[in-house]
């Protein structure tokens, strides 16, 4: 097994640079492309702070390492030699930076100008707030869910091809989903969206970091969840950042997928939920799983048929991260 390189000790002559405002933290794994326009947003445009920007990188294929090191030379590069995941890889990025506000952000966003500046703002203005979370748009003009309550084992239940014909739990799924976002609101919340978050280090490491036990997905309920203990989070409807959304998901879809449904056994379980229910919850799962591959091939190939091959190739893409997670991932995720 690839053995992992520690984090690089920062250079004498960055430790004498005045200690930032902000400190942009990036994990990346194989989004080569998307990092530099994210990267080209941050540099390109005034962000009216003094920020720094820390990429660690987990042993991309792609050449994202080596574009970071020859195009971006102000970012502190992390490389580690194999996928630490999303989680640990932001923990070293946190722990390498200087900055007093961090902001964690994914590898498939745009910033637009001077969003660290309000950002900031609204965090020095909002002292005994958690965690702020700007409005996410997509790159298709539309608003994205920002932030969510905290999920229940009632609304996954819903999630079942073998229960949501039976309209059981709906409610309880529809109120996780989407019941209460409103985008032009400000509003005190649950859950913000891992793509984007803002908070002090002190914050940060009170409430213990990002659980490295979730190696990719639902981390960032975790955070929000622990964070929420300490001060509210926050959705700042005012402050806008672009989200691709799921590209890097997609992009590695055999990893994704499987860790997603992993993710949601450990906060259950870390949660307290009764472990019966649990193993009902994974029962059900595991019985569902080749139900949805089914459905999905069924699905892909009504579109092919119908001249939706885009589409198609989304049921197609599902249906591996289904595959994976049946063939490889099913003994962890009961162990979980």
């Amino acid at each position: 097994m690839a053995q992992v390189r520690a984090a690089p000790k920062p250079p004498a002559s960055r430790s004498l640079l005045p200690v930032p405002d902000v400190s942009v933290c990036i994990a990346n794994w194989n989004c080569a492309t998307l990092l530099r326009r994210c990267l080209q947003s941050l540099f390109d445009q005034p962000q009216g702070v003094s920020f720094e920007v820390i990429v660690a990188d987990n042993g991309s294929t792609d050449g994202a390492a080596e574009m970071v090191a020859a195009e971006f030379p102000q970012v502190l590069l992390i490389r580690n030699a194999d996928n630490r995941g999303f989680a640990s890889a932001s923990n070293q990025a946190a722990a390498a930076s200087r900055g007093r506000f961090l902001l964690f952000l994914n590898n498939d966003t745009l910033v637009p100008p001077n969003t660290l500046q309000q950002l900031l703002a609204w965090a020095e203005a909002h002292p005994r707030a958690g965690m702020f979370g700007p409005r996410l748009r997509g790159s298709d003009g539309l608003f994205q869910v920002s932030y969510r309550r905290r999920p229940t084992l009632a609304a996954l239940f819903h999630k079942l091809s073998l229960l949501r014909w039976t309209r059981l739990f709906r409610r309880a799924y529809y109120d996780y989903r989407r019941a209460t976002f409103d985008p032009t609101q400000i509003r005190s919340v649950e859950v913000l969206m891992g793509a984007a978050v803002f908070l002090s280090r002190e914050v940060f490491e009170q409430a213990g970091r990002w659980d490295e036990g979730y190696p990719f997905g639902v981390e960032d309920i975790d955070l929000s969840t622990q964070v929420n203990r300490r001060g509210p989070l926050l959705f700042v409807s005012e402050v806008e950042i672009v989200h691709h959304g799921r590209a890097a998901g997609r992009a590695n879809i055999h990893f994704a997928a499987p860790n997603v449904a992993i993710g949601y056994v450990r906060y259950f379980r870390k949660t307290g939920s009764h472990p019966a229910l649990l193993f009902l919850y994974k029962l059900l799962v595991t019985l569902d799983t080749p139900v949805q591959i089914g459905l999905k091939l069924l699905e892909a190939a009504g579109r092919f048929v119908t001249g939706r091959r885009q589409k198609a190739q989304k049921s197609l893409l599902a249906v591996r991260g289904l595959w994976a997670f049946l063939r490889y991932e099913l003994l962890r995720f009961w162990k979980a």
